[in-house]
Parts: structure tokens; C-alpha cells; sequence
């Protein structure tokens, strides 16, 4: 069983986070401890719920993050009863000093696997905080304990398994542990691949339904640049909550990445005229969108269409799997100008909404767009042998990586600012 700690002080947001799952049936509540029975039928029961955890909130003003947002995770192939997990999460709250807390379970089941959620507050009655120290490595431990009480399969053996299984496939939104889909995508392409902007590391990570997003962190009184990633569906909307880059490595951040763009710059430049070329010949040639997009892939290129609101073509990207490098469309020639698409071509609203993999043979891009699959490139069959070598230091960060919780890492710069403190106040 794997746990996740959220730490945060926004105890409304997350009541009416779990509340929506069970509003949509994608989620229940099994039980409250020291808080009023569930009124599945009342509209103001999170109202309710708020104001029986608010006397513990106002009695210590002091602790910044006081709500606690634990996910207790069983291993999908045990087939656990509402009643084992619910005996399942009062044992970890009693082993972790929350028996006497308010606290209310829930159930979800938006994902293959279900798995509990738990909020409650880490103070009492008389203000004074429970105590937190070292509370990940307790908790695992208790967890430990609860998977030999309740014979459930030990956590490290999930772990151990996936942890074989990483290679490059497009993320499934809808299937167990988002951050470990992306991370085996995001932590190894970059050793392959050449690209000189964000726009064209998007149009990369798309083929994998992944995409990345600049963002400004107030650090002191300056704004510091980070990145966020998310995953998409199969029509490249987000469909996942941000995920930071700093869960997955210093090689997913924005500095990274930023260095990435210059490394790739004199490679880019040696690669474009072949490719360049090659388009320009199969632009020619091509009688539809689709016949350009499939001798493209033929060839052992991507093409990934950018659309706007109206469905009109705005831009484009290639990547090239031969020499590993990805080009906007105004990069390589003139001769691929968006509006000539739109001129010439009917992109319709049945049409892939990005055209980042090859259909099946004997499908049509209708026919496969409806399929759950779209085959990538079968570059990535080589790239994907590459991984079968990980090392033990691979498998760690693995671990750590899917161990943590975004929610536990909402301030990310706080350690950073204590070690800047330390290092300003010593002397040499």
C-alpha cells in the first residue's frame, strides 16, 4: 500500500475537491470520526463538515498548513471491501495519533484502481499542533504493519514491477499514477532529441499526451520561472491536475530545459536542409492531409498540427526520427505555410485533432481515432530497449518519485530559502 501526504491550508478547497467526486459517482464517503454523518442528499454538507473542523483551526493561527490530505493506495490487485478499508483507515489514523481527530474518509473510484482519501487537521482542541516529525517515514512504516494485518500485497513489489515496465508510451490519463507515466517519458527523451523551443518540446511530449507549461514563482520579491506539466486526452485537452517539474528531476525544470534549447541549436542547424528537402517533395506530391501525414510517417517523420478555437490551422511542427530533431513548419520552408493547409486541405472536426501517431494498418484516421491506441513510431521500439539497462540509482529516484505527493511539495522553494538563510549567515 502506498501513501501520499498533502500538506495545505485551504481545508474548503479540499473538502470540495473530494465532495466532487461524489457528486459525479466517482467517489463515496465511508465514514467521519468526531464529525456529523454524511448527508448524501444535503447541499450544504462541505459547509457542514467546515464548521465542525473550524473551532481546530482557529485555536492555532500559527500552523500555515494545517489541513492534512492523505491517499492510502492498496495495490489494484487486491479486491478490498467497503468494510476492510474503512477498518484499514482507522487503524493508520489511530498508528499516526488521529484517532481523537475530525476526520472523514472517501472512497474514489475515478481511476482503475480505488483508493481512499482522508482529511483531517493536525491540531487539537487545545491548539497544540500532533506531531509531524518524520511523518512520511512513519508512515510507511505503519503502512508496512496494515499490509501484514490485513494480508495485503506489499507496496515495494508494485513498485519493483512498474518500475521494469517504464519505456515510451503515451500517458493514460484514466489509468494508475499519472507522475510515473510522465516521468518515464520526460526523464529519457532529452537524451535523444533535439529541440530549440517550448513550442517545439510540446509538440514532442504530445506524442506521449503530455505537455508542458511555463510558469512565474513569486520567490522573494522577484518572479522565478518553473515549469508544470500535465497530461492529456486523446483530443490534447488536460486531463490531469499540474504536476511541478521539480518531481521529476532538475532535467524536467525550466533551466534544464532552457539549456536544452542551446544545445540543440548547431544540430538543428546541420539536420534542416535534408528534412526540408523531403517535405518539400512529399508537400508536392500529397493530393489530402491525410496522404501528407501517413508518407511523412512513412518516412519517419511526425507531423503535430496546432488548431485554434475555429478548427483553422496555425502552425505546425515536424519531428524527425531520423536525425532526432523537431522543426517548426516556418523553420524548414516557405512551402508549408498554414494557410496552404487550410486552402487546399478540409480539416474537419472528424479529422485527428493532433496527428501524433500512426493509425493501424487498414484503419482509416476516422476509424483509428476511435480506437483506445494509436500506434507511435516504431523508432520508439529501439528507444524503449534502451531502458531495460536502469541502474540502481535509476530505481531510486523512481521509487522517491513515486512515493511523493504534489501536494506535499506545494512550496517548493521554502527548503531553498532556508539554505540561502544558513548560507548568508555563515562565516568564512
Amino acid at each position: 500500500m502506498i501513501v501520499k501526504i498533502g500538506k495545505g491550508k485551504d481545508l474548503l478547497k479540499t473538502l470540495s475537491y473530494n465532495q466532487v467526486k461524489v457528486d459525479n459517482n466517482k467517489g463515496s464517503v465511508l465514514f467521519t470520526n468526531n464529525l456529523p454523518e454524511p448527508y448524501y442528499n444535503a447541499s450544504n454538507f462541505v459547509a457542514l463538515l467546515y464548521k465542525h473542523f473550524e473551532p481546530y483551526l482557529l485555536l492555532n493561527y500559527k500552523t500555515e498548513k494545517i489541513v492534512r490530505h492523505i491517499s492510502l493506495n492498496p495495490n489494484p490487485v487486491d479486491k478490498i471491501s467497503d468494510d476492510i478499508l474503512s477498518e484499514i483507515a482507522k487503524q493508520y489514523m489511530k498508528e499516526m495519533g488521529y484517532d481523537n481527530q475530525p476526520y472523514i474518509v472517501y472512497k474514489h473510484s475515478d481511476i482503475e484502481r480505488e483508493h481512499i482519501h482522508i482529511v483531517t487537521v493536525c491540531t487539537d482542541l487545545q491548539g497544540k499542533q500532533i506531531n509531524d516529525s518524520y511523518d512520511y517515514f512513519r508512515s510507511v512504516k505503519v503502512c508496512h504493519e496494515i499490509e501484514k494485518q490485513f494480508n495485503l500485497t506489499p507496496a515495494i513489489k508494485r513498485i519493483d514491477i512498474e518500475s521494469n515496465q517504464i519505456q515510451f508510451r503515451p500517458v493514460d490519463y484514466t489509468k494508475d499514477s499519472i507522475k510515473t507515466q510522465i516521468a518515464s517519458v520526460i526523464r529519457h527523451l532529452p537524451k535523444y532529441y533535439n529541440y530549440d523551443s517550448l513550442e517545439n518540446y510540446n509538440a514532442l511530449l504530445s506524442l506521449f499526451n503530455i505537455t508542458a507549461k511555463k510558469v512565474e514563482v513569486p520567490y522573494y520579491s522577484q518572479l522565478k520561472l518553473g515549469l508544470v506539466y500535465f497530461a492529456l486526452d486523446n483530443l490534447g485537452k488536460i486531463a490531469s491536475n499540474p504536476l511541478k517539474a521539480s518531481l521529476f528531476g532538475k532535467s524536467a525544470g525550466y533551466h534544464s530545459l532552457v539549456a536544452q534549447f542551446e544545445k540543440s541549436k548547431d544540430v538543428l542547424q546541420k539536420s534542416k536542409t535534408e528534412l526540408k528537402e523531403v517535405v518539400e517533395i512529399i508537400l508536392d506530391k500529397a493530393n489530402s492531409l491525410e496522404s501528407f501525414i501517413n508518407t511523412l510517417i512513412d518516412k519517419g517523420i511526425n507531423i503535430v498540427i496546432f488548431k485554434n478555437n475555429d478548427n483553422r490551422v496555425y502552425g505546425a511542427s515536424l519531428i524527425d526520427h531520423n536525425s532526432k530533431a523537431v522543426y517548426k513548419d516556418s523553420e524548414l520552408s516557405q512551402s508549408l505555410p498554414t494557410n496552404i493547409l487550410n486552402k487546399n486541405w478540409s480539416v474537419s472536426n472528424e479529422a485527428i485533432n493532433v496527428e501524433q501517431a500512426k493509425p493501424k494498418k487498414g484503419l482509416s484516421n476516422k476509424e483509428a481515432e476511435s480506437k483506445e491506441v494509436l500506434e507511435l513510431h516504431p523508432i520508439f521500439d529501439y528507444l524503449n530497449s534502451d531502458l531495460n539497462s536502469l541502474t540502481r540509482s535509476d530505481f531510486v529516484s523512481f521509487f522517491n518519485l513515486f512515493s511523493n505527493n504534489l501536494e506535499t511539495d506545494d512550496n517548493e522553494l521554502e527548503l531553498e530559502k532556508k539554505l540561502k538563510r544558513k548560507k548568508k549567515g555563515r562565516s568564512f
